[in-house]
């Protein structure tokens, strides 16, 4: 078998003691990392909703704006709005009328709209009565070979009965430089006839946005988007994205991007505002490198107190093993004591006490080894005595065989055979068989003494008989039931020796049918209390139920039921045992 090394103490502590501190460090460590992570993102979140909110408010107001200015323009601004009255309806009296002093009046009060917000507005009054169009753009130079008649736009108004319409972001073409605008178109009737006296279309650039959005800083300015219903890009930094798809081209990946939206209020659309998270964890990454430098700053230090703690522990122990070494080789007198107070010196002293005492034990085992072997001595000059009285016996047996005394020749050979057995010293179990042939040897010779009035009957099934049982336990019971049952019996007395198996047990019962006995008797039996007739059997009872139970323990041993002129029964119950222990 291939030896395993031991993994040392030393080791086994230094492990424990990086891997108590490393475990701890390691999980607030990372907690720590991705709690700062988790606050930023929130921070960032709460952030760009703040901005994102504020800034739809005032995208909210140049729309409003957009739908106030074609309203006021259309209806007039005098507070009297009676139809008779001249003058409360410029832009209408320039529809009907077409001179040059209504256009005026009409440029002017345009003119004075777009000059209080910012200049980003165009407006463009189409003349549906055969009058010419009016166009105002402080900026922006006006295409006049344009014709808004032509486009489809135009054409679905005029058909549809809306009264207004918005225009998503698109190219104004009524301006030469083409630019991306924001178009809300408003049809002006006659207040007198209800008649459709023009269209009233104004334009806002796109980029007013920018101006809403100056206050943002231009990294998140790129990242600002509007979007409509239909999930078309209505505003964007890089205008080549403005009328795609929002989510082919630049929707933002929520997993990696801190993404905030806010619907407006004026338009079906949506503002989205997000951040990379590469971009707000830079002071995360800070925090992490300062967390690795203390984790490895804490590592190296549980290194260190790992290693002279160990080297504590363990040097006491070395010098126990050493004094264990010395031990086995039988050194008694080098063993050193440890001068350690804690547990490992404790553990010293016991051990050199166990050591001393080993040594006297060492020292006895020896002495006794010297009896052993003189005892053994006794025993073989011992054995001379029963070899004499086998041949002293089988003498007589020889003198009777000549004097043909059979009885005698019988009694001796049973005799000889009951020694045998009794001194046979090859395990404290024989069989069954073995047992009731010892039996029969006894028998017989207790048919010498009364007559051959004693009767053996056995109830054994062939498979019982080479079973397993301790020696010599039925002869005193055979022989309480001749000295107490049968002896006083006037007629032959049968004893029926009856063996069963139940389960994993063995039961054997020993019947007579003898003169009974009360119940006193039984106990005295069973209690090492000598009977009334002999002083003798019932102590020999009393050691059959006590070497059975040492043997096989309390639930085994003998029963005994009797009843005064019908006979006893002793009953005796023992594992079931083939093999000999």
């Amino acid at each position: 078998m291939k030896h395993v090394r031991p993994f040392r103490i030393k080791y086994k502590i230094m492990v424990i003691c990086m891997t108590v501190i490393i475990l701890p460090v390691l999980v607030m460590t990372i907690n720590s990392y991705y709690s700062s992570e988790r606050l930023l993102a929130q921070n960032y979140t709460t952030l760009l909703n703040d901005l994102a909110k504020q800034t739809n408010i005032r995208i909210d107001e140049f729309l409003k704006e957009i739908e106030k200015i074609s309203l006021l323009a259309s209806n007039g601004l005098s507070d009297n709005l009676s139809a008779t009255h001249e003058g409360s309806f410029p832009i209408q009296d320039f529809l009907r009328e077409g001179d040059e002093q209504h256009e005026i009046a009409a440029y002017n009060i345009l003119m004075n709209y777009i000059m209080m917000k910012d200049r980003v507005f165009s407006i463009y009054l189409y003349n549906m009565n055969g009058g010419q169009d009016l166009f105002v753009s402080p900026h922006q130079p006006i295409d006049p070979n344009f014709k808004v008649a032509n486009e489809l736009w135009f054409k679905k108004f005029m058909h549809d009965k809306d009264r207004t319409i918005t225009l998503t972001t698109r190219i104004d073409e009524q301006l030469e430089n083409k630019i991306l605008a924001v178009s809300h178109a408003r049809k002006i009737h006659d207040v007198t006839s209800g008649k459709l006296l023009g269209v009233i279309v104004v334009s806002i650039d796109i980029k007013f946005i920018e101006i809403v959005n100056r206050n943002l800083q231009e990294g998140l300015r790129s990242r600002f988007m509007i979007v409509d219903e239909d999930d078309k890009i209505v505003y964007n930094v890089n205008e080549r994205l403005i009328g795609t798809l929002f989510r082919d081209n630049v929707r933002p990946p929520e997993a990696l991007n801190v993404v905030v939206t806010s619907p407006l209020s004026q338009q079906k659309w949506t503002t989205y505002l997000y951040m990379p998270l590469d971009e707000l964890t830079a002071d995360g990454k800070i925090l992490g490198r300062n967390l690795v430098t203390l984790a490895i700053v804490i590592v190296l230090f549980a290194a260190v107190i790992s290693i002279f703690l160990s080297h504590v522990i363990t040097t006491p122990i070395k010098k126990l093993l050493r004094n264990i070494a010395l031990v086995e080789k039988g050194q008694f007198e080098q063993v050193e004591p440890i001068g350690s107070r804690d547990e490992i010196g404790h553990l010293s002293i016991r051990f050199n006490r166990m050591s001393h005492e080993l040594k006297r034990l060492v020292e006895r085992m020896q002495q006794e080894e010297i009896e052993k072997a003189k005892a053994e001595m006794r025993a073989l000059h011992d054995q001379i005595k029963p070899h004499f009285l086998y041949n002293t016996l089988g003498s007589v047996k020889w003198i009777a065989s000549m004097q043909q005394a059979d009885k005698i020749v019988e009694m001796t050979d049973a005799l000889i055979s009951m020694l045998r057995y009794a001194t046979k010293s090859d395990g404290t179990l024989v069989t069954i068989r073995e047992e009731l042939d010892n039996i029969t040897n006894y028998v017989t010779i207790q048919n010498v003494r009364y007559y051959d009035c004693i009767q053996m009957r056995y109830e054994v099934e062939d498979r019982l008989l080479d079973y397993r049982m301790p020696k010599m336990i039925l002869q005193p019971i055979v022989e309480n039931a001749i000295f107490h049952g049968l002896a006083e019996l006037e007629e032959d007395g049968i004893i029926t020796i009856r063996i069963q198996s139940q389960l994993d047990e063995v039961v054997i019962e020993v019947c007579d049918n003898g003169v009974g006995m009360d119940h006193q008797t039984m106990q005295n039996l069973l209690e090492e209390k000598p009977g009334a007739s002999t002083g003798t059997s019932g102590i020999g009872l009393h050691n059959v139920q006590r070497r059975i139970q040492l043997h096989f323990g309390k639930p085994y041993g003998i029963q005994v039921e009797s009843k005064i002129g019908e006979g006893t029964i002793f009953s005796i119950l023992l594992p079931a045992i083939i093999e000999a222990k």
